[in-house]
């Protein structure tokens, strides 16, 4: 039997992590600090999904430079409404890299630079604007 755990990335800043993932509906859900080895891992769930698929933050305490988030790939989460789900993070200064002009899909970025997929779920909504004629930026 296989089951789906977490999706680990590497962070600089889990402070500032933290509070991108608040804005898409996760919440820190627990912690282990290691003194020895001098780093933190940092456990994110969407409620309801704790145990069940998390994203842990991996924070090495000696500061590194991290390249390449976009070769993680990306983390998906399904929301109640795409553009509902973006306005918020506009309006926390997080740009939407790919907007959610077909009213299903949008990508951002964390600020580690890990690209995130919201999907509305269920079946998408109206093309609405601002979303619709807003063009894509930046990668995702």
């Amino acid at each position: 039997m296989t089951k789906f755990l977490h999706s680990m990335i590497r962070v600089t800043d889990p402070d500032a992590t933290i509070r991108f993932f608040e804005l898409v509906g996760l919440k820190e859900v627990r912690r282990y600090d290691n003194e020895q080895g001098k780093f933190s891992l940092i456990f994110l769930a969407a409620s309801g999904q704790e145990g069940v698929a998390e994203v842990e933050l991996t924070h090495n305490w000696q500061p590194e430079e991290y390249d390449g988030g976009r070769n993680f790939g990306h983390l998906a989460y399904a929301v109640d409404d795409i553009y509902e789900s973006c306005q918020t993070l506009l309006d926390a200064g997080v740009p939407i890299n790919r907007p959610p002009r077909d009213g299903r899909m949008a990508f951002v970025r964390s600020p580690d630079g890990i690209s995130v997929e919201l999907l509305q779920d269920g079946d998408p909504q109206p093309a609405r604007e601002p979303w619709a004629s807003m063009p894509n930026i930046g990668v995702w």
